[in-house]
């Protein structure tokens, strides 16, 4: 580092122009007179006395009477010292801003907009991990792989984990493993075209941001019920409904556990309809106060407000969309559950467990 910009760092530090010259000056001249320094600095004379005395009130320099005023630079190990801890508090600082601008105290706010697709990742990271109930995500290969350890995690404590990959550009991608998806996820399909990264939390959290080649980069991070409720439609009809499994963990064996009741209804409305008795079990939240409640019993109806498919085939996501719900007969009475967002239903269904059908 030059002189110039030694003395542009010692004022970043903290000292005047004159005093910053001053210093650098008696380093050079290892100890002079105050005029001396005047003359070799650019600090005028009827100024240097009081510079060199500003510097010695700062630890920088000391000076000493001989004839006349003289200065010598003090002895550098508190002067380097401060230096070092403004440089540490300088580093701080800017780890700080860092963190601020990339990810803000999303926790105090229902919608946060951030600029880098690592925020959002990270955060999907970290909601992923501490899962309960559901996870939904749509992304690329690449992404699974920062995201594969996450949801192994979520996948081991239970948690339903639906995944669907797509291709980060036109180049078809090469997925993970049959083991991988095994090991990380309840069920996985695959949609041949790019689409913007999604991640959704137990009826939650959302994480969004657009795909790789969109005009704008930026990411949205949502911690609000109605607004992941519209987000799971988008991933259910975009995502996951007209796409085929690439992997699945579900079978055919009871007892056999829904996250979805609309898919719960599609699967046992035709059993229903030839007279089988469904045991199940349904744990989930009342409408009217949240308390957590688990009921079991005899299903005895299901309802929704579209039509019903007139063959053979499941009845179409489309019909399900509006209300929809199970009627349950439990030794304490008649209970209607709701799916996500339940609001007419005594209870808003998290999980529906098939026990047995006769």
């Amino acid at each position: 580092m030059d002189g110039e910009n030694l003395i542009e760092t010692l004022e970043d530090a903290g000292l005047s122009p004159y005093q910053a010259d001053a210093f650098v000056t008696l380093l050079e001249l290892g100890s002079a007179s105050a005029t001396d320094v005047a003359k070799a600095s650019s600090v005028p004379d009827p100024r240097i006395y009081d510079v060199l005395r500003d510097l010695e009130e700062k630890g920088y320099v000391e000076t000493y009477e001989q004839d006349s005023l003289h200065a010598r630079a003090h002895d550098p190990a508190e002067v380097l010292s401060d230096l070092r801890s403004r440089a540490n508090r300088f580093e701080t600082a800017a780890d700080e801003i860092e963190e601020r601008w990339s990810r803000p105290a999303i926790e105090e706010h229902k919608v946060s907009i951030v600029k880098r697709l690592d925020t959002v990742l990270t955060r999907a990271d970290e909601l992923i991990r501490s899962a309960e109930n559901q996870v939904q995500v749509g992304l690329t290969p690449a992404q699974f792989d920062d995201l594969s350890a996450a949801f192994a995690t979520a996948l081991e404590k239970g948690v339903d984990v639906k995944i669907c990959l797509f291709p980060d550009e036109d180049d078809e991608p090469e997925l993970p493993s049959a083991e991988t998806l095994a090991q990380t996820c309840t069920e996985a399909r695959y949609r041949d075209i790019p689409s913007p990264f999604v991640a959704l939390v137990d009826r939650s959290w959302v994480c969004f941001a657009p795909h790789g080649s969109s005009t704008n980069q930026y990411g949205v991070l949502v911690n609000d019920r109605t607004h992941a409720y519209v987000f799971h439609w988008y991933f259910l009809t975009c995502l996951w409904e007209v796409h085929d499994p690439i992997h699945s963990a579900r079978t055919d064996e009871l007892p056999i556990t829904y996250v979805d009741l609309r898919q719960c209804v599609r699967d046992i409305e035709p059993l229903l309809e030839e007279d089988a008795t469904i045991e199940a079990t349904i744990d989930g939240a009342e409408t009217d106060t949240a308390r957590e409640v688990t009921l079991s019993g005899t299903v005895t109806g299901v309802t929704y407000a579209g039509v019903s498919a007139d063959d053979e085939r499941a009845t179409p996501l489309s019909q399900l969309a509006g209300e929809a719900s199970i009627t349950l007969e439990t030794d304490e009475g008649t209970y209607t559950a709701g799916g996500w967002g339940a609001m007419l239903e005594d209870v808003e269904a998290m999980r529906i467990t098939i026990e047995s059908i006769d």
